[in-house]
């Protein structure tokens, strides 16, 4: 399983993984990519796994076609501390995710911030 780790995720993010084959899109200069392109890139050098924290991506393009499956990262912010913890889920996301599949990890202050915002 190899893992890219999108540009809008902050790169230490990569640590909370160490025991996975894993590069961000910075190392693989790849900065800068549409979506598309960069999605033909990731199934081109065999990653199976992007983990981003873009939640329009899976509207954005056809996710089922493509080899790849997302993992989609919903905290407070962008920020390491508010992703670290949602990386005991993305574990175990990890071991069931299929190619094309697109999963969603929150935290439920995510959850509670959007929901409160909605009333």
């Amino acid at each position: 399983m190899r893992i890219l780790l999108d540009e809008c995720a902050p790169r230490p993010l990569k640590r909370e993984l160490d025991d996975y084959e894993i590069r961000t899109v910075v190392e693989m200069g790849w900065s800068g990519k549409k979506n598309g392109e960069l999605l033909r890139l990731v199934s081109q050098e065999g990653f199976t796994i992007l983990l981003t924290t873009d939640q329009n991506l899976r509207y954005q393009q056809n996710l089922q076609l493509s080899a790849v499956a997302v993992i989609v990262l919903v905290a407070r912010s962008n920020r390491l501390p508010d992703l670290a913890p949602l990386i005991p889920e993305v574990r175990n996301v990890l071991s069931t995710i299929a190619p094309g599949e697109v999963i969603e990890v929150r935290s439920l202050t995510s959850y509670c911030d959007r929901h409160n915002s909605t009333k």
